[in-house]
Protein backbone atom coordinates (compact mmCIF):
# COMPACT_ATOMS: atom_id res chain seq x y z
CA UNK A 1 0.00 0.00 0.00
CA UNK A 2 1.39 3.42 -0.95
CA UNK A 3 1.12 6.42 1.35
CA UNK A 4 1.68 10.14 0.95
CA UNK A 5 4.96 10.63 2.82
CA UNK A 6 3.67 13.91 4.26
CA UNK A 7 0.87 12.07 6.10
CA UNK A 8 3.03 9.43 7.76
CA UNK A 9 3.99 10.35 11.31
CA UNK A 10 5.19 8.18 14.12
CA UNK A 11 3.25 8.51 17.35
CA UNK A 12 6.53 8.50 19.27
CA UNK A 13 8.74 10.72 17.10
CA UNK A 14 8.07 14.38 16.29
CA UNK A 15 8.64 15.64 12.79
CA UNK A 16 12.19 16.76 12.07
CA UNK A 17 11.21 20.41 11.70
CA UNK A 18 9.68 20.32 15.19
CA UNK A 19 12.93 19.29 16.92
CA UNK A 20 15.32 21.53 14.99
CA UNK A 21 16.94 24.34 16.96
CA UNK A 22 15.68 27.81 16.17
CA UNK A 23 17.42 29.52 13.27
CA UNK A 24 20.31 31.65 14.48
CA UNK A 25 21.53 34.76 12.70
CA UNK A 26 23.49 37.74 13.92
CA UNK A 27 21.33 40.83 13.33
CA UNK A 28 22.47 43.23 10.59
CA UNK A 29 22.46 46.05 13.15
CA UNK A 30 24.97 44.12 15.28
CA UNK A 31 27.32 43.58 12.35
CA UNK A 32 27.05 47.24 11.32
CA UNK A 33 27.84 48.43 14.84
CA UNK A 34 30.89 46.16 15.09
CA UNK A 35 32.23 47.36 11.74
CA UNK A 36 31.68 50.96 12.82
CA UNK A 37 33.53 50.44 16.11
CA UNK A 38 36.52 48.66 14.57
CA UNK A 39 36.78 51.33 11.86
CA UNK A 40 36.90 54.04 14.53
CA UNK A 41 39.82 52.26 16.16
CA UNK A 42 41.54 51.76 12.81
CA UNK A 43 41.31 55.48 12.11
CA UNK A 44 42.76 56.29 15.54
CA UNK A 45 45.64 53.89 14.84
CA UNK A 46 46.13 55.22 11.28
CA UNK A 47 45.56 51.73 9.86
CA UNK A 48 44.11 51.62 6.36
CA UNK A 49 42.55 48.15 6.43
CA UNK A 50 42.13 44.81 8.16
CA UNK A 51 42.02 41.42 6.50
CA UNK A 52 40.10 39.08 8.79
CA UNK A 53 41.14 35.44 8.39
CA UNK A 54 40.61 33.73 11.77
CA UNK A 55 37.29 31.87 11.99
CA UNK A 56 35.89 33.45 15.18
CA UNK A 57 36.81 36.99 14.15
CA UNK A 58 35.23 36.34 10.76
CA UNK A 59 32.02 35.23 12.46
CA UNK A 60 32.07 38.25 14.79
CA UNK A 61 32.42 40.83 12.03
CA UNK A 62 30.43 39.14 9.24
CA UNK A 63 27.95 36.74 10.85
CA UNK A 64 29.28 33.69 9.00
CA UNK A 65 32.11 31.26 9.75
CA UNK A 66 32.26 29.89 6.22
CA UNK A 67 35.68 29.56 4.58
CA UNK A 68 36.49 33.09 3.56
CA UNK A 69 37.99 36.50 4.27
CA UNK A 70 36.61 39.85 5.35
CA UNK A 71 38.34 43.00 4.14
CA UNK A 72 37.50 46.00 6.33
CA UNK A 73 38.70 49.42 5.14
CA UNK A 74 39.16 52.22 7.63
CA UNK A 75 36.37 54.04 5.79
CA UNK A 76 33.63 52.64 3.58
CA UNK A 77 31.89 49.30 3.28
CA UNK A 78 33.56 45.94 4.00
CA UNK A 79 33.99 43.22 1.39
CA UNK A 80 33.35 39.55 2.17
CA UNK A 81 35.23 37.08 -0.05
CA UNK A 82 34.04 33.48 0.27
CA UNK A 83 35.85 30.36 -0.93
CA UNK A 84 33.09 28.03 0.21
CA UNK A 85 30.26 27.75 0.81
CA UNK A 86 28.73 30.83 -0.85
CA UNK A 87 25.00 29.88 -0.59
CA UNK A 88 25.28 29.43 3.18
CA UNK A 89 27.37 32.58 3.60
CA UNK A 90 24.62 34.57 1.84
CA UNK A 91 22.03 33.18 4.26
CA UNK A 92 24.09 33.89 7.35
CA UNK A 93 25.82 37.20 6.66
CA UNK A 94 24.32 40.67 6.30
CA UNK A 95 27.45 42.03 4.59
CA UNK A 96 26.14 43.64 1.40
CA UNK A 97 29.28 43.23 -0.69
CA UNK A 98 30.06 39.56 -1.15
CA UNK A 99 32.21 37.85 -3.78
CA UNK A 100 33.03 34.22 -4.44
CA UNK A 101 36.70 33.32 -4.93
CA UNK A 102 38.53 30.08 -5.63
CA UNK A 103 41.84 30.91 -4.00
CA UNK A 104 43.27 33.46 -1.55
CA UNK A 105 45.69 34.36 -4.33
CA UNK A 106 42.80 36.29 -5.86
CA UNK A 107 42.57 38.61 -2.86
CA UNK A 108 44.83 41.47 -4.08
CA UNK A 109 43.15 41.68 -7.49
CA UNK A 110 39.60 41.41 -6.14
CA UNK A 111 40.22 44.04 -3.45
CA UNK A 112 41.87 46.43 -5.93
CA UNK A 113 39.05 45.95 -8.44
CA UNK A 114 36.36 46.64 -5.83
CA UNK A 115 37.96 49.66 -4.14
CA UNK A 116 39.98 51.00 -7.06
CA UNK A 117 43.28 50.53 -5.26
CA UNK A 118 45.08 48.58 -2.56
CA UNK A 119 45.64 50.16 0.88
CA UNK A 120 48.97 51.41 2.15
CA UNK A 121 48.89 49.11 5.23
CA UNK A 122 46.88 46.04 6.19
CA UNK A 123 46.40 44.59 9.65
CA UNK A 124 46.35 40.83 10.27
CA UNK A 125 45.58 38.61 13.27
CA UNK A 126 49.20 38.00 14.09
CA UNK A 127 48.38 36.86 17.62
CA UNK A 128 47.05 33.59 16.17
CA UNK A 129 48.22 33.39 12.56
CA UNK A 130 50.98 30.79 12.00
CA UNK A 131 54.29 32.08 10.63
CA UNK A 132 53.81 30.14 7.39
CA UNK A 133 50.43 31.78 6.73
CA UNK A 134 51.72 35.19 7.76
CA UNK A 135 54.55 34.88 5.23
CA UNK A 136 52.06 33.80 2.57
CA UNK A 137 49.77 36.80 3.06
CA UNK A 138 52.68 39.24 3.21
CA UNK A 139 53.77 37.76 -0.10
CA UNK A 140 50.34 38.54 -1.56
CA UNK A 141 50.73 42.20 -0.59
CA UNK A 142 54.46 42.94 -1.11
CA UNK A 143 53.98 46.68 -1.56
CA UNK A 144 51.75 47.09 1.49
CA UNK A 145 52.83 47.45 5.07
CA UNK A 146 51.60 44.39 6.96
CA UNK A 147 51.10 44.95 10.69
CA UNK A 148 49.47 43.31 13.71
CA UNK A 149 45.80 44.25 13.80
CA UNK A 150 44.83 41.85 16.58
CA UNK A 151 44.93 44.43 19.44
CA UNK A 152 42.23 46.47 17.67
CA UNK A 153 40.13 43.35 17.08
CA UNK A 154 40.41 42.09 20.65
CA UNK A 155 39.67 45.53 22.05
CA UNK A 156 36.50 45.73 19.96
CA UNK A 157 35.35 42.25 20.95
CA UNK A 158 36.06 43.01 24.61
CA UNK A 159 32.84 45.00 25.00
CA UNK A 160 29.68 42.90 24.67
CA UNK A 161 26.47 44.36 23.31
CA UNK A 162 23.07 43.76 24.88
CA UNK A 163 22.34 41.25 22.09
CA UNK A 164 25.53 39.32 22.86
CA UNK A 165 24.67 39.21 26.55
CA UNK A 166 21.28 37.73 25.66
CA UNK A 167 23.08 34.98 23.72
CA UNK A 168 25.28 34.27 26.73
CA UNK A 169 22.20 34.12 28.94
CA UNK A 170 20.84 31.40 26.64
CA UNK A 171 24.03 29.42 27.11
CA UNK A 172 23.78 30.06 30.86
CA UNK A 173 20.36 28.37 30.88
CA UNK A 174 21.89 25.27 29.27
CA UNK A 175 24.66 25.33 31.87
CA UNK A 176 22.20 25.69 34.76
CA UNK A 177 20.14 22.74 33.51
CA UNK A 178 23.33 20.69 33.16
CA UNK A 179 24.41 21.47 36.72
CA UNK A 180 20.96 20.38 37.87
CA UNK A 181 21.43 17.13 35.94
CA UNK A 182 24.81 16.71 37.69
CA UNK A 183 23.15 17.15 41.08
CA UNK A 184 20.55 14.51 40.29
CA UNK A 185 22.84 11.86 38.75
CA UNK A 186 26.19 12.08 40.54
CA UNK A 187 26.94 8.88 42.45
CA UNK A 188 29.86 6.86 43.82
CA UNK A 189 31.59 4.36 41.57
CA UNK A 190 31.51 6.38 38.35
CA UNK A 191 34.90 7.44 37.09
CA UNK A 192 35.42 11.15 36.57
CA UNK A 193 35.68 10.62 32.81
CA UNK A 194 32.59 8.41 32.71
CA UNK A 195 30.52 10.96 34.61
CA UNK A 196 31.86 13.75 32.42
CA UNK A 197 30.64 11.88 29.36
CA UNK A 198 27.19 11.49 30.92
CA UNK A 199 26.59 15.15 31.62
CA UNK A 200 28.22 16.29 28.37
CA UNK A 201 25.77 14.06 26.48
CA UNK A 202 22.92 15.66 28.42
CA UNK A 203 24.25 19.14 27.64
CA UNK A 204 24.46 18.32 23.94
CA UNK A 205 20.84 17.14 23.94
CA UNK A 206 19.70 20.54 25.20
CA UNK A 207 21.87 22.75 23.00
CA UNK A 208 25.59 22.55 23.85
CA UNK A 209 27.55 22.71 20.58
CA UNK A 210 30.09 20.14 21.74
CA UNK A 211 32.89 22.48 20.67
CA UNK A 212 34.82 25.06 22.69
CA UNK A 213 36.92 27.70 20.96
CA UNK A 214 40.17 28.87 22.54
CA UNK A 215 42.43 31.46 20.90
CA UNK A 216 45.71 30.37 22.49
CA UNK A 217 47.16 27.57 20.36
CA UNK A 218 48.65 25.87 23.44
CA UNK A 219 45.34 25.76 25.32
CA UNK A 220 42.63 23.16 24.74
CA UNK A 221 39.00 23.55 25.75
CA UNK A 222 37.47 20.69 27.74
CA UNK A 223 33.82 20.71 28.91
CA UNK A 224 34.40 18.08 31.61
CA UNK A 225 36.74 19.14 34.39
CA UNK A 226 35.99 16.87 37.34
CA UNK A 227 38.47 16.94 40.19
CA UNK A 228 37.45 14.62 43.00
CA UNK A 229 39.40 14.37 46.22
CA UNK A 230 43.10 13.87 45.60
CA UNK A 231 42.66 14.52 41.86
CA UNK A 232 42.19 18.19 42.70
CA UNK A 233 45.37 18.30 44.76
CA UNK A 234 47.75 17.50 41.95
CA UNK A 235 50.34 20.20 41.27
CA UNK A 236 49.68 21.80 37.90
CA UNK A 237 45.93 22.08 38.35
CA UNK A 238 45.96 25.82 37.76
CA UNK A 239 48.65 26.06 35.09
CA UNK A 240 46.07 27.61 32.76
CA UNK A 241 42.41 28.65 32.90
CA UNK A 242 41.57 25.25 31.36
CA UNK A 243 43.66 22.64 33.13
CA UNK A 244 43.15 19.63 35.32
CA UNK A 245 44.65 16.24 36.18
CA UNK A 246 43.58 14.41 33.04
CA UNK A 247 43.71 10.78 31.97
CA UNK A 248 47.26 10.52 30.63
CA UNK A 249 50.43 12.38 29.74
CA UNK A 250 48.94 13.05 26.30
CA UNK A 251 45.75 14.55 27.80
CA UNK A 252 46.75 16.04 31.15
CA UNK A 253 43.59 18.11 31.56
CA UNK A 254 39.90 17.51 32.14
CA UNK A 255 38.66 14.42 33.98
CA UNK A 256 40.64 11.35 34.96
CA UNK A 257 40.09 7.66 35.67
CA UNK A 258 39.65 8.05 39.43
CA UNK A 259 36.29 6.85 40.74
CA UNK A 260 33.98 9.24 42.55
CA UNK A 261 33.57 8.47 46.24
CA UNK A 262 31.24 9.57 48.99
CA UNK A 263 32.35 12.11 51.58
CA UNK A 264 35.03 13.83 49.49
CA UNK A 265 35.12 17.27 47.83
CA UNK A 266 34.42 17.25 44.09
CA UNK A 267 35.12 20.35 42.00
CA UNK A 268 33.29 20.46 38.65
CA UNK A 269 34.33 23.14 36.15
CA UNK A 270 31.81 23.14 33.29
CA UNK A 271 32.41 24.91 29.97
CA UNK A 272 29.67 25.04 27.33
CA UNK A 273 28.89 26.91 24.12
CA UNK A 274 25.71 27.58 22.15
CA UNK A 275 25.61 29.53 18.89
CA UNK A 276 29.26 30.35 19.51
CA UNK A 277 28.84 31.97 22.95
CA UNK A 278 30.52 30.34 25.94
CA UNK A 279 29.85 29.85 29.62
CA UNK A 280 32.50 28.79 32.14
CA UNK A 281 31.31 27.92 35.65
CA UNK A 282 32.60 25.94 38.64
CA UNK A 283 30.76 24.59 41.67
CA UNK A 284 31.75 22.32 44.55
CA UNK A 285 29.94 19.01 45.07
CA UNK A 286 30.00 16.19 47.60
CA UNK A 287 28.19 12.88 47.83
CA UNK A 288 26.77 12.35 51.32
CA UNK A 289 28.90 14.92 53.13
CA UNK A 290 31.92 17.15 52.63
CA UNK A 291 34.88 17.08 55.07
CA UNK A 292 35.00 20.18 57.26
CA UNK A 293 38.37 21.39 55.93
CA UNK A 294 37.11 21.26 52.34
CA UNK A 295 33.78 22.80 53.33
CA UNK A 296 35.50 25.71 55.08
CA UNK A 297 37.81 26.28 52.09
CA UNK A 298 34.87 26.18 49.66
CA UNK A 299 32.93 28.68 51.76
CA UNK A 300 35.99 30.94 51.87
CA UNK A 301 36.22 30.91 48.08
CA UNK A 302 32.54 31.81 47.85
CA UNK A 303 33.12 34.74 50.22
CA UNK A 304 36.06 35.98 48.11
CA UNK A 305 33.96 35.53 44.94
CA UNK A 306 31.19 37.68 46.42
CA UNK A 307 33.60 40.24 47.84
CA UNK A 308 35.19 40.78 44.42
CA UNK A 309 31.76 41.14 42.79
CA UNK A 310 30.83 43.78 45.37
CA UNK A 311 33.77 45.90 44.12
CA UNK A 312 32.93 45.67 40.40
CA UNK A 313 32.17 49.03 38.84
CA UNK A 314 33.34 51.00 35.79
CA UNK A 315 36.72 52.69 36.24
CA UNK A 316 38.21 50.15 38.68
CA UNK A 317 41.65 48.88 37.57
CA UNK A 318 41.52 45.13 37.01
CA UNK A 319 44.67 44.53 39.07
CA UNK A 320 42.85 45.97 42.09
CA UNK A 321 40.42 43.04 41.94
CA UNK A 322 43.31 40.57 41.93
CA UNK A 323 44.91 42.34 44.90
CA UNK A 324 41.59 42.41 46.76
CA UNK A 325 41.07 38.66 46.31
CA UNK A 326 44.64 37.84 47.31
CA UNK A 327 44.44 39.96 50.46
CA UNK A 328 41.11 38.40 51.34
CA UNK A 329 42.53 34.87 50.99
CA UNK A 330 45.53 35.76 53.15
CA UNK A 331 43.28 37.31 55.80
CA UNK A 332 41.34 34.05 55.96
CA UNK A 333 44.53 32.02 56.43
CA UNK A 334 44.75 30.54 52.94
CA UNK A 335 47.91 32.24 51.65
CA UNK A 336 49.70 28.94 50.97
CA UNK A 337 46.96 27.20 48.98
CA UNK A 338 45.31 30.15 47.23
CA UNK A 339 45.79 30.06 43.43
CA UNK A 340 47.95 26.95 43.70
CA UNK A 341 50.51 25.50 46.11
CA UNK A 342 53.72 27.43 46.91
CA UNK A 343 55.98 27.69 43.88
CA UNK A 344 53.15 26.93 41.43
CA UNK A 345 50.73 29.80 41.89
CA UNK A 346 48.98 31.42 38.95
CA UNK A 347 48.66 35.17 38.61
CA UNK A 348 45.02 35.56 37.59
CA UNK A 349 41.57 35.10 39.16
CA UNK A 350 39.52 35.05 35.97
CA UNK A 351 39.30 35.92 32.31
CA UNK A 352 37.11 37.47 29.67
CA UNK A 353 34.64 35.13 28.00
CA UNK A 354 32.43 35.33 24.90
CA UNK A 355 32.84 33.86 21.44
CA UNK A 356 36.04 32.30 22.77
CA UNK A 357 36.35 30.58 26.11
CA UNK A 358 39.24 32.80 27.18
CA UNK A 359 39.18 36.41 25.99
CA UNK A 360 40.80 39.67 26.94
CA UNK A 361 41.16 41.14 29.43
CA UNK A 362 42.52 38.69 32.00
CA UNK A 363 41.78 39.38 35.69
CA UNK A 364 45.48 39.31 36.49
CA UNK A 365 48.02 40.79 38.83
CA UNK A 366 49.48 43.10 36.16
CA UNK A 367 46.36 44.12 34.20
CA UNK A 368 45.94 47.90 34.52
CA UNK A 369 42.96 48.10 32.13
CA UNK A 370 39.97 49.84 33.71
CA UNK A 371 36.63 48.06 33.91
CA UNK A 372 34.07 49.22 31.36
CA UNK A 373 30.36 48.49 30.94
CA UNK A 374 29.92 45.47 28.66
CA UNK A 375 33.10 43.69 29.73
CA UNK A 376 32.19 40.11 30.58
CA UNK A 377 34.28 37.82 32.76
CA UNK A 378 34.48 34.38 34.30
CA UNK A 379 35.57 35.02 37.90
CA UNK A 380 37.31 31.95 39.39
CA UNK A 381 39.04 32.15 42.77
CA UNK A 382 40.40 28.68 43.52
CA UNK A 383 42.69 26.87 45.92
CA UNK A 384 44.85 23.74 45.71
CA UNK A 385 45.77 21.71 48.77
CA UNK A 386 48.69 19.71 47.46
CA UNK A 387 47.99 15.98 47.08
CA UNK A 388 44.67 16.34 48.94
CA UNK A 389 41.92 18.34 47.18
CA UNK A 390 40.99 21.59 45.47
CA UNK A 391 38.26 24.12 46.24
CA UNK A 392 36.82 26.95 44.18
CA UNK A 393 33.97 28.62 42.43
CA UNK A 394 33.51 30.29 39.06
CA UNK A 395 30.72 32.51 37.76
CA UNK A 396 30.24 34.66 34.68
CA UNK A 397 29.28 38.31 35.14
CA UNK A 398 29.13 41.47 33.09
CA UNK A 399 30.10 44.99 34.13
CA UNK A 400 27.14 47.40 34.14
CA UNK A 401 26.95 51.19 34.35
CA UNK A 402 26.73 51.02 38.13
CA UNK A 403 28.28 47.69 39.11
CA UNK A 404 27.84 44.15 37.87
CA UNK A 405 25.20 41.61 36.86
CA UNK A 406 25.58 37.86 37.09
CA UNK A 407 24.94 36.03 33.84
CA UNK A 408 25.42 32.68 35.56
CA UNK A 409 22.15 31.14 36.69
CA UNK A 410 23.61 28.35 38.83
CA UNK A 411 23.07 29.10 42.53
CA UNK A 412 26.17 30.31 44.36
CA UNK A 413 26.29 27.43 46.82
CA UNK A 414 27.88 24.07 47.62
CA UNK A 415 25.93 21.04 46.45
CA UNK A 416 25.87 18.09 48.85
CA UNK A 417 23.95 15.36 47.07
Amino acid sequence: MLHDSNTIRSKNKPRFREIMMETFKTPASEIADRICRIQARMQEADLDALLIVQRVDLFYFSGTAQNGFLFIPAEGEPLLLIRKYMPRARLESSIANMLEIRSPKELPRRIADFYGRLPRAIGFEWDVMPVKESTFYQGLFPEQGCVDGSPLILRTRMIKSRWELVQMEKTARISARTFEYIRNTIRPGLTEMEFGGMYEAFARRIGHAGKLRVRDYQTEGYPWHILSGVSGGMVGLLDSPASGQGTSAAFPVGAGNKKLRADEPIMIDLCLAANGYHMDETRMFAIGSMPKEALDASLAMMDIHNEVLDHIRPGVPIKDLFDLAKTSAERRGYADSYLGPPGYKVRFIGHGVGLELIEQPILSIKETTLLEPGMTFALEPKMVFKNRFSAGIESVFTVTETGHRLISQVPVEIFVC
